[in-house]
This record gives structure tokens, C-alpha cells and sequence, in this order.
């Protein structure tokens, strides 16, 4: 008769309900289930041991396990908000598609900035015994590490952190930036806009020397005029189309996607066609908004889903070092229909 996979009320089935259907010691069973080097158990013991486990159904404690041997098959990714953007969520599916590649499963906590909650899900990880932890956020910028994080193998993600020691895997701005501008230049254009965003951040110094280097390597004047402030939004892209048209730019390379799809709204309205009057690449490919554009805009992709497998691979030593520990990852270019 197939007894019922549970101890009585329900309960998980322990060692004891093990040991009593085997009818040996819960000290065999715990010999034969974490196969203890050097225990004396006959073939026909562990046989009848197997059996039990296999007809109740027995789970070992993994918790137990990692804290005796000191490691676990867990890969710990705290997020400030990632989880719930639109596009960014990909750093976690790479991260988890790379884990389970390399048998490891990933334990996500996502924080919403609440350092309370940071804290806390750090401190877990730590008592789970974690390989070690991928700290990403959501936007690419410079961090301060927090202190639990140096007692474990950490990789920064999409962020880092100067002078901490750790590596960080980033997107390669400078290089998305030539990229999207050498899109425009291959279409024949050079006068060439850059509407870049007010933010500090390493999105508008790279972007910004990736346009200057793309320009420099096809032989085009740099001209600073061409170069327009904008808040990176849609209202932005919208209030820069004045100094667009001014400009004479033929063709415009946006700060994101956001500030693309206000620059095509600012041209609607002054009668100009994209690509026929002005063409127009974005960054980040945010598909709910690149895609959907008419025309459907080129742009250059943030790699998310590359950074977070990328992270998993620097962790386990998997990719080579690099030199200052930063690891860059390429920016491709995704064409469709507005240049």
C-alpha cells in the first residue's frame, strides 16, 4: 500500500518517520541522506533507507547543509527597483537564465530604495550562505556600497562604485553613443543634433563622446551648437524641437527613447516628417515606445538582459578580469524605419 507522502497532520516528513519506516536509526538516516564520508552502513541499510525516502517523500534541509559546509547553491540579487520597470527587469531574467545555466539558483530581493528593506535582504542572504550577491540599480550611476556587502563576493550591476574594489558590470555609453551617431552618418547625414539630458550621470558624459567620436572619425566638424539640453522626457524632446529646427540639423540622435517620442510630436506639429525631413535615433530601446512609434523608431538598446548574465559570469570567474575591475558591455543598434 503507497503510505501518504506526509507525518501525521500534514506535517514534513522528518528523519524519525524515515527511521521508523526503514526500522533503522535517525542516526543511519542522517548517515545514508547526507552521505557522510567514512559511515559504516551495509548496501542492503542504505537500500532500504533510499526506499523510505523515496516512498514518504523526504526533502533534506538545505539550510542545514549550507551552514555546515559553508556555501550554497544560492546567488542573491538585491535591486532597488528593477523589478518593476518596464524594461530593466531583463537584468534579473539574465541573471537567472545564467545561474541556472551554471547550477545555481537566484534568491531576488527587490527594495524600492527602503535601505531598511536593503538591510534586511542583505543580511538574510548572508545567513543563507550565498555564492555571493549581484547589487544592481535600475538606471546606470555611481552607488556607495553598502558595508554588509564586502563580506561576501559581490558584482555591482548597471552601477559602481569608485575606489570600493568591486567589479561593475555597465553599458558601454561612449560606445552606444558612436554607435547611434554612426547610424545617422551611414544614411548620408552631418548635420546631426544631439538633444542630451541635464542629468549628471554617465549616461551624458558618454553619450556625448561617443557622438564627438563618431563625428571626428567621419570627418565632421564638431559643433557644440548642435548639441541641445533637454530634461530626459517626452516634455523635453517636445520643448527642444525649436532649437532642432533652428539648427538646420538634418537628422537627431535623442538622449532615450522618451525624449525621441516628444521630438517626433514637436516635428508633427510644424508640418516635418520623420524620417522624409528630420530622421531620429533614441537609446534604450524601450519597446513600448520604440516599437510603437510611427514610424518605429532606431535606437540603440541598454543590454539589460546581457548585464545580468554578465554579472552571474564575473561572480563565479567565469569571464576574464578586466583591467579596474569594469566590464563593459556593448550597446547594439536596433534599426527600423526612422532613418
Amino acid at each position: 500500500m503507497i503510505k501518504d507522502r506526509s507525518s501525521k497532520h500534514g506535517a514534513p516528513v522528518t528523519m524519525k518517520d524515515i527511521a521508523k519506516e526503514a526500522g533503522v536509526s535517525v542516526a543511519t538516516v542522517s548517515h545514508v541522506v547526507n552521505n557522510k564520508p567514512g559511515a559504516r552502513i551495509g548496501e542492503e541499510t542504505r537500500q532500504r533507507v533510499h526506499e523510505a525516502v523515496e516512498l514518504l517523500g523526504y526533502r533534506t534541509n538545505a539550510l542545514a547543509k549550507n551552514l555546515s559546509s559553508g556555501s550554497s547553491r544560492f546567488i542573491g540579487l538585491v535591486a532597488d527597483a528593477i523589478a518593476t520597470t518596464p524594461f530593466a527587469g531583463q537584468i534579473i531574467h539574465g541573471a537567472q537564465d545564467e545561474a541556472w545555466k551554471h547550477g545555481y539558483v537566484l534568491l531576488v530581493a527587490n527594495t524600492d530604495g527602503n535601505q531598511a528593506a536593503e538591510s534586511d535582504a542583505i543580511a538574510m542572504m548572508l545567513e543563507h550562505q550565498v555564492r555571493g550577491i549581484l547589487y544592481s540599480t535600475w538606471y546606470h550611476r555611481e552607488i556607495e556600497v553598502p558595508d554588509p556587502l564586502l563580506q561576501t563576493d559581490t558584482v555591482l550591476v548597471n552601477c559602481f562604485s569608485t575606489g570600493s574594489g568591486l567589479p561593475a558590470v555597465v553599458p558601454d555609453e561612449e560606445q552606444g553613443g558612436k554607435t547611434a551617431t554612426q547610424e545617422l552618418i551611414a544614411s548620408g547625414h552631418q548635420r546631426i543634433a544631439f538633444i542630451n539630458t541635464t542629468t549628471p550621470s554617465p549616461a551624458l558624459t558618454g553619450r556625448l563622446a561617443g557622438y564627438r567620436s563618431a563625428l571626428e572619425d567621419a570627418g565632421v566638424a564638431y559643433d557644440k551648437s548642435l548639441v541641445i539640453p533637454a530634461t530626459p522626457e517626452q516634455e523635453g524632446g517636445y520643448e527642444a524641437t525649436t532649437a532642432v529646427v533652428a539648427s538646420g540639423a538634418t537628422a537627431v540622435f535623442c538622449h532615450n527613447d522618451r525624449v525621441a517620442m516628444g521630438l517626433y510630436d514637436g516635428l508633427r506639429v510644424r508640418g516635418l516628417d520623420v524620417p522624409t525631413d528630420v530622421s531620429v535615433v533614441g537609446f534604450d530601446n524601450q519597446e513600448v515606445i520604440a516599437a510603437h512609434l510611427r514610424p518605429p523608431l532606431t535606437t540603440v538598446a541598454l543590454p539589460h538582459y546581457e548585464l545580468g548574465a554578465a554579472g552571474i559570469r564575473v561572480l563565479l570567474g567565469i569571464d576574464p578580469e578586466q583591467d579596474k575591475g569594469t566590464y563593459l558591455i556593448d550597446c547594439p543598434a536596433i534599426r527600423r524605419q526612422s532613418v
